[in-house]
């Protein structure tokens, strides 16, 4: 079966027939991670060539061209990116000259993050091929399934947000 497969029928077997069986490509949380991690690799083809950056760095930088000085903690909060994930892109990006660390003057103990301008000439570069790459995709749907989207979304972290709390 190919990765586009969408099985509709459960064919069980005689050792399946006395045990529930998850068919991974009809359970929504894969289909929503396979579409991101497919849509995210897709993407990341328009900077990872020219700037060698992969898909943590550029959350990276987006967030801080989004909001100029955060620490590492917002950035891991606002990407839902694991803190060593964000540190070591982090990490990457500084030493590319792309970010710098300053001390946070409300606490002596954390460091803020912020593009440097090299960061910035980059991030100014990728942001009209993003929002046309985003555009793109939003063009295979019509305006109502565009809505439709955007409030499937809203639900779905909702109710995710609300099993979190169970």
């Amino acid at each position: 079966m190919s990765e586009n497969d969408t099985p509709t029928n459960v064919s069980e077997s005689s050792e399946t027939k006395d045990r529930p069986v998850l068919k991974l490509n009809c359970f929504l949380p894969y289909q929503l991670s396979h579409l991101a991690e497919t849509v995210s690799r897709s993407f990341s083809k328009i900077y990872a060539e020219k700037y060698g950056i992969g898909i943590p760095e550029w959350r990276v930088i987006a967030t801080l061209g989004e909001f100029e000085v955060v620490t590492a903690r917002d950035v891991s909060s606002s990407t839902s990116m694991h803190k060593t994930k964000v540190s070591r892109a982090v990490a990457a990006l500084e030493k590319r000259g792309f970010v710098a660390r300053d001390k946070n003057p409300d606490d002596m103990r954390e460091q803020t993050l912020r593009l440097t301008e090299t960061g910035i000439a980059v991030y100014e570069d990728i942001i009209p091929k993003a929002l046309a790459y985003s555009e793109g995709l939003q063009a295979a749907l019509t305006p109502g399934q565009q809505e439709l989207l955007n409030e499937i979304f809203n639900r779905l972290h909702q109710a995710a947000r609300e099993r979190d709390i169970k």
